[in-house]
């Protein structure tokens, strides 16, 4: 198991592999083993590249803060530099899912000099996601007492999910209800000028994150792959998602 500190909380990580790097963010209310170990991802990818998987601040392994505040974007984003920083890599593949593919959308904005190429998984156009939508319920819901007086469907599945994966709800909450404004598709465009090669990938199913078309059109160049018959949950597990990932990373430019 390695660790190191990201401004003051300890942030785990596991390493796979040999070769040219890929950082891997998970969603969340998971974390690196479940979204990306036993979903086979870190089996597809390991056997040609350096594979470094983090489990983000109030997942995982990693610290758990209670305060809202150490889950911005910039603190959120800020780990993933810190970690490159650490290792010492200069630059580096990326592959985010939900909340990491936001997490690595705004990686994009701001750092990509460190980025060679960037599959968004999970994602969609922030203007139509549920999620955002159901910030403060997600947020009441995961601090309920008694999980029986959650109405909300989608909140319930939040709660849900989190117990399942035996998560610190306290934590969660601080990440969910922590102001991280999305990305505007004014901003994406902007992405023209990064030349980032971007892959994104979403299940048909996937009812949550908002429209992926409207996200591979506000995003220059980039690619979309569906994924039929995948929600949100189950996408990663699917063998044309890591396919479509390993097509994707051979073919960027170097």
């Amino acid at each position: 198991m390695a660790f190191f500190d990201s401004d003051g909380v300890q942030i785990h990580y596991d390493e796979n592999g040999a070769g040219e790097p890929v950082v891997l963010v998970h969603g969340f209310a998971s974390n690196a083993s479940n979204n990306w170990g036993i979903t086979g991802c870190y089996t597809s990818l390991a056997p040609r590249y350096r594979v470094i998987a983090m489990d983000c601040r109030g997942h995982g392994q990693s610290g758990k803060p209670h305060d809202r505040e150490s889950y911005s974007g910039e603190k959120m984003g800020g780990d993933v530099m810190r970690l490159l920083d650490h290792l010492g890599i200069q630059r580096t593949l990326l592959m985010g899912y939900s909340m990491g593919a936001r997490i690595s959308l705004g990686l994009m904005m701001s750092h990509p000099e460190r980025l060679r190429a960037v599959v968004l998984g999970g994602i969609g156009a922030p203007s139509n996601s549920g999620v955002t939508s159901n910030r403060p319920v997600i947020v009441e819901a995961l601090l309920a007492d008694d999980p029986k007086t959650i109405t909300s469907a989608t909140a319930k599945l939040f709660r849900q999910f989190a117990e399942l994966n035996r998560n610190d709800l306290k934590a969660l909450a601080a990440c969910m209800g922590a102001h991280r404004p999305d990305t505007s598709v004014e901003e994406l465009a902007k992405l023209h000028d990064s030349r980032v090669p971007v892959l994104i990938v979403i299940g048909t199913k996937d009812l949550l994150v908002g429209n992926p078309e409207e996200l591979r059109d506000a995003i220059p160049g980039s690619q979309l792959v569906k994924l039929e018959g995948r929600d949100h949950l189950n996408a990663p597990g699917d063998k044309h998602y890591k396919e479509a990932v390993l097509k994707f990373f051979e073919s960027a430019p170097a």
